[in-house]
């Protein structure tokens, strides 16, 4: 399988069930409507793992445009493939929100709270201070790629060749269960103030699906706010792979 056809899958896998539990948690009439926030965490944690387990092999399960520019900046990927990387994300989580869209439509419906529907695409700060929020998708973000570059296997770091089923991170026997780990805990610790996109993709490709799609009793897709989880975590992925490079 191609890389960017892995990156396609992967990140289409994380977006059905990371923004499928949102639905599932939000929107009314749902069989796990209101169950809460430590469910949509954990949900998200399991939609990483999923995702990164599916394109892992093929590769390296970067699902996100924050990850692909902290290996660009490590020196781990070169510019072309990381252009198609991030097209690829773009591509998947849009074919993501839609699928979650088409699953829980009758529920869109009966759902009156526009701000809901929304939850369901694309993230939003609970207070809207935007520098605020800026800050904490940096250093959510940080707090993701940091972690992921630390686990890469000794080989990586000392220069030798990764394994074939690793071709990118070369994540230990465990593969990416910490990750998954990770985000989860990311979602619990960080994610109570802008919902933790962490991901450019992640938050970008499903608002523009939200912004195409006849949602009944929609809202605006929140344009205003959107650099936030776009430039906070590439901003913080960069900060990561810097002080990678000067550590490693």
């Amino acid at each position: 399988m191609a890389a960017w056809v892995a990156e396609i899958i992967g990140t289409f896998m994380l977006i059905l069930f990371g923004n499928g539990v949102v639905a599932n948690v939000v929107l009314k009439g749902t069989k796990g409507s209101d169950s809460g926030w430590i469910v949509i965490a954990a949900g998200w944690g399991m939609a990483v793992f999923i995702g990164a387990f599916c394109a892992n092999d093929f590769s390296g399960a970067h699902l996100n445009p924050a990850v692909t520019l902290a290996m660009l900046l490590a020196g781990k990927l070169d510019l072309a493939n990381a252009v198609g990387y991030v097209g690829a994300q773009m591509v998947g989580a849009m074919l993501g929100a839609a699928v979650v869209y088409l699953f829980y439509r009758e529920h869109f419906k009966i759902t009156d709270d526009a701000d809901s529907k929304l939850a369901c695409f694309a993230t939003a700060p609970a207070i809207r201070n935007f520098p605020q929020a800026f800050l904490c998708e940096v250093i959510g973000t940080f707090a993701l790629i940091l972690p992921i570059f630390l686990m890469i296997t000794p080989s990586l770091i000392q220069g030798e060749q990764p394994a074939a089923t690793d071709p990118v991170l070369g994540l230990g026997s465990l593969g990416y269960l910490p990750v998954g780990l990770l985000v989860f805990a990311i979602g619990m610790s960080l994610g109570g103030t802008t919902g933790y996109a962490i991901n450019p993709a992640r938050d970008l490709g499903p608002r523009l699906i939200h912004a195409l799609l006849p949602i009944p009793g929609k809202r605006d897709s929140d344009w205003s706010y959107a650099w936030v989880p776009i430039a906070g975590p590439l901003v913080g992925g960069s900060l990561a792979a810097g002080l990678y490079w000067l550590i490693r």
